[in-house]
C-alpha cells in the first residue's frame, strides 16, 4: 500500500517492516539525507481517533526528549493529507524476542551485557522523567553488531501527566505488567524495573513466566502468585543472577531496587566469586505483609465472594449490637482498621466485577487463508474482530496478496474486538542474483545448484579469457528472481581457438621464436650435441608436429650444438727416410775425365691424417739425397689414431696407420 510512495517528497518508502495495534513500520529512504529510516505510520483506521493521534504524538514527543545509544533517536514527526508519521533511526538486525527464540540457551555474561545496554536506556528516561510503560522484548531491537536499542514510547509519559497515566493504566504487554499496573493502580519507576525483571527471566530460561487462557488470568498470577524459580528451570543459574530477577519482581514495589541504577550495580557482579555462597533473596516482611487477604478471584466468582463477604460483614455487626454496650464501645475503636480492608476488598471485587461485566463475548478467529487483504478486513469486522497489523512475507505456497495466516491462529477462541494480526503472502521469496562474470563455472554451478537453480552453459572460443571462467550470464546481475523457478544460462570461456602445430626441424633460433611469438605459445629452448644436424638448427619438438595446441601453450625446441669437440692430445714419431741413388750409366760421350757417376735427388712427398690433416692433402715434399731422419707432430683425439705416409719419386716407401 505505501511501497513506492513518498512522504512529504522526502521518505521513499522501500519495504514493510512490521506493525502493531497501533501504527506499522516501514522502511525507507531519506532521499536528502541518503540514509536508510523507520517510518511509523499511524493506522488507517486510527485517523479519526483523537485519542489515538494524541498518544501516537506523545510518543514522539516523548522519544525526541531522549538522546542515548540504547534508544531509537526519532528525526522527524509529520502530517500529510492526513497521515501522521514518525521518522526514527533504522535499526538493521532483529528484536529481543526473536534474539531469544534463536539463541537460547544465552550464555550468562551475554545476558549480562544485553541487559547492561537496556538498564542504561531505562535509566536515562527515568532520569528524564519518563517512563516506558511498555517494556517487553518485542519493542527492544538488536543491530548486527549486538548494539541494543530501545523503541516503542507509544504509552510512556511524563511522570507529572497523571491523567493520563491513570487514563492508559491498563495499556502494555500484560506478560510484562507489573502488578500494580495490573490492579489499575499509577506506573511508576518500579513499573518499569518489575518489566525489566520479567525480560531479564526470559533471557535467562527462553519463556515467560505465567500463561494463561486471557489477558485476564495472566494478570491475575501477576499479583497472586510467586514467579516461578528460574534456577528450578536450570539449576545452573547462580544465586545472585535470579536474586536479581526476585528483587526486580517482587509484588510490592517497595521492596523493589529503588532504581535501575541500583539494579544495575546488582547485576553487573552477579558472577563475581565473591558472591557465590549468596542466599536465595527474601523480600521484608512488614507486620501488616503477614496478614491473610481474601484472595483476588476470577470473573466466573466474583458474585459468589461478593455474596458471602457482605453476609459476613451483615453477621458481624448483628453480633455487635447484641453485645454488652460497654464492650462495644470498647471494640468501636478496633473497628475501624477491619472496615477500611474490607472497603479496600470490596473495592478490588467491585473492578472485576466490572471488568467481567462488560468484558466482550468469546468468539472464533475466522479462518482467512487464501483470502485477499479486503475479503479478510470483512470476515474480521463480521466475527466482530478488529484488524491489526498487515505483515507482507514471502510464501512458497499462497499466491501473492492473498492472507498466509492469521495470529491469533483461525479456530482459536479469542474476546469480541481482539486485534487480528493478517500475514500477506508476496508470493514466492525472491532473491537478486549476484555478478559471476569473471567467476569459475563450475564453483558458481555448484553453489547456484544447491541453493535450488537449475544451471546450464555454453562453452564459446575466446583468446583473452581463461577457459572456465564465466564470460556472461542470463538473467542478468540484480534480477529479482524466485530460485526454484529460475534457470541460469552462463556463457562460459572454452580458451582460444586451436590450431595445428608446424614441424619446426631444422629451423633456426630465430624462426622458432618468431613463430611461438605470432601464435601465443609459451617458448622453452634445449640444446645438445649433434653430429647429424648443424649446429643452431632444431633437432626436435614437443608436442611433435601436427599437434593441436591453443595459445598459451609450451613449445619446448632441442637445437644442435654441433658434433661434440673430444680432447686432443700431440705426439711426435721419427723415421729414417732413406736415399736411393740413380744408377743410370754416363753417356760415353761424355768426358772421359768424368769417373763418378752424378747423383740424383729423391723427390720425398709425406701425406699425414689427424685432427688438422687428412690423407687427401700433401702434409710436406721436399728433395732427398742423403738418408734424413723425419720426425712427425701429429694430433689426435684421446683413443683416436693418426695415419701417416712417405712416398719417394711416387713409390710408397714408409707409412703407418695406427700412430697413438
Amino acid at each position: 500500500m505505501y511501497v513506492g510512495k513518498k512522504i512529504n517528497d522526502r521518505y521513499k518508502v522501500i519495504d514493510t517492516i512490521g506493525g502493531g495495534g497501533m501504527a506499522n513500520v516501514f522502511l525507507a529512504h531519506d532521499l536528502i539525507l541518503d540514509r536508510d529510516v523507520a517510518v511509523k505510520i499511524l493506522r488507517y483506521d486510527f485517523r479519526e481517533d483523537s485519542d489515538v493521534i494524541r498518544r501516537f504524538q506523545r510518543e514522539a514527543q516523548a522519544a525526541t526528549t531522549l538522546v542515548h545509544p540504547n534508544i531509537v533517536a526519532v528525526y522527524d514527526v509529520g502530517e500529510e493529507q492526513n497521515l501522521h508519521y514518525i521518522v526514527m533511526e533504522y535499526v538493521k538486525g532483529t528484536d529481543l524476542k526473536k534474539y531469544i527464540q534463536r539463541s537460547f540457551p544465552i550464555p550468562y555474561q551475554k545476558v549480562i551485557d544485553i541487559m547492561g545496554q537496556i538498564l542504561s536506556a531505562v535509566e536515562h528516561a527515568h532520569r528524564n522523567k519518563i517512563i516506558h510503560r511498555d517494556l517487553k522484548p518485542q519493542n527492544i531491537l538488536i543491530d548486527e553488531e549486538g548494539n541494543v536499542k530501545i523503541t516503542d514510547f507509544g504509552i510512556a509519559v511524563a511522570l507529572s501527566e497523571t491523567s493520563i497515566t491513570q487514563t492508559n493504566s491498563l495499556l502494555g504487554s500484560v506478560h510484562y505488567m507489573s502488578p500494580e499496573q495490573a490492579k489499575g493502580g499509577l506506573a511508576t519507576n518500579q513499573s518499569d524495573i518489575y518489566a525489566l525483571g520479567i525480560i531479564l527471566y526470559e533471557l535467562l530460561t527462553g519463556r515467560v513466566p505465567f500463561e494463561g487462557e486471557s489477558a485476564v488470568s495472566i494478570a491475575l498470577k501477576h499479583f497472586q502468585e510467586e514467579l516461578p524459580s528460574v534456577r528450578e528451570f536450570d539449576p545452573r543459574i547462580p544465586q545472585p543472577l535470579e536474586n536479581v530477577v526476585l528483587k526486580a519482581t517482587t509484588k510490592d514495589p517497595i521492596d523493589r531496587y529503588s532504581s535501575v541504577a541500583q539494579m544495575w550495580a546488582d547485576l553487573a557482579t552477579a558472577l563475581s566469586t565473591s558472591r557465590i555462597d549468596e542466599p536465595k533473596f527474601v523480600p521484608t516482611a512488614s507486620l501488616d505483609e503477614t496478614k491473610v487477604l481474601t484472595p483476588i478471584t476470577p470473573p466466573e466468582t466474583v458474585e459468589a465472594a461478593e455474596d458471602e463477604l457482605v453476609e459476613n460483614e451483615t453477621s458481624k455487626v448483628l453480633d455487635e449490637d447484641t453485645k454488652d454496650p460497654k464492650k462495644k464501645n470498647k471494640k468501636k475503636r478496633k473497628k475501624w482498621p477491619y472496615i477500611t480492608a474490607g472497603v479496600i476488598v470490596l473495592a478490588l471485587i467491585g473492578v472485576l466485577v466490572a471488568l467481567a461485566l462488560s468484558a466482550p463475548k468469546d468468539v472464533i478467529v475466522p479462518d482467512v487463508t487464501g483470502m485477499t487483504e479486503v475479503e479478510a478486513r470483512e470476515a474480521l469486522e463480521k466475527a466482530k474482530l478488529k484488524l491489526g497489523s498487515v505483515t507482507q512475507q514471502p510464501s512458497d505456497e499462497v499466491e501473492k496478496d492473498k492472507i498466509i495466516k492469521t495470529d491469533p491462529k483461525a479456530g482459536r477462541s479469542v474476546k469480541e474486538k481482539t486485534s487480528v494480526n493478517l500475514y500477506v503472502s508476496t508470493g514466492k521469496d525472491k532473491v537478486k542474483i549476484e555478478d559471476y562474470v569473471g567467476d569459475d563455472y563450475e564453483e558458481v554451478k555448484a553453489k547456484l545448484t544447491k541453493a535450488g537453480y537449475t544451471v546450464t552453459k555454453e562453452e564459446v572460443e575466446h583468446d583473452e579469457i581463461e577457459a572456465g571462467k564465466i564470460i556472461s550470464q542470463d538473467p542478468e546481475a540484480g534480477t529479482a528472481v524466485v530460485p526454484k523457478d529460475t534457470t541460469i544460462t552462463f556463457t562460459v570461456s572454452a580458451g582460444p581457438a586451436s590450431f595445428t602445430l608446424r614441424d619446426l626441424t631444422q629451423y633456426t633460433r630465430k624462426s622458432v621464436e618468431d613463430y611461438a611469438n605470432e601464435n601465443g605459445l609459451v617458448l622453452s629452448v634445449e640444446e645438445e650435441y649433434s653430429s647429424t644436424v648443424e649446429a643452431g638448427l632444431v633437432i626436435s619438438q614437443n608436442p611433435g608436429a601436427d599437434k593441436s595446441v591453443y595459445p598459451g601453450s609450451a613449445l619446448t625446441v632441442t637445437i644442435s650444438k654441433g658434433p661434440k669437440e673430444e680432447p686432443t692430445k700431440e705426439i711426435t714419431r721419427t723415421v729414417t727416410i732413406p736415399y736411393v741413388a740413380d744408377t743410370t750409366p754416363i753417356d760415353s760421350s761424355a768426358d772421359s775425365s768424368a769417373t763418378e757417376p752424378e747423383k740424383k735427388a729423391n723427390k720425398i712427398t709425406i701425406y699425414i691424417e689427424d685432427e688438422t690433416h687428412d690423407l687427401a692433402g700433401i702434409a710436406d715434399s721436399f728433395d732427398l739425397t742423403a738418408d734424413r731422419p723425419y720426425t712427425f707432430t701429429f694430433k689426435i683425439k684421446v683413443g683416436s689414431a693418426a695415419k701417416y705416409k712417405v712416398y719417394r719419386d711416387g713409390n710408397l716407401i714408409l707409412s703407418d696407420d695406427n700412430v697413438q
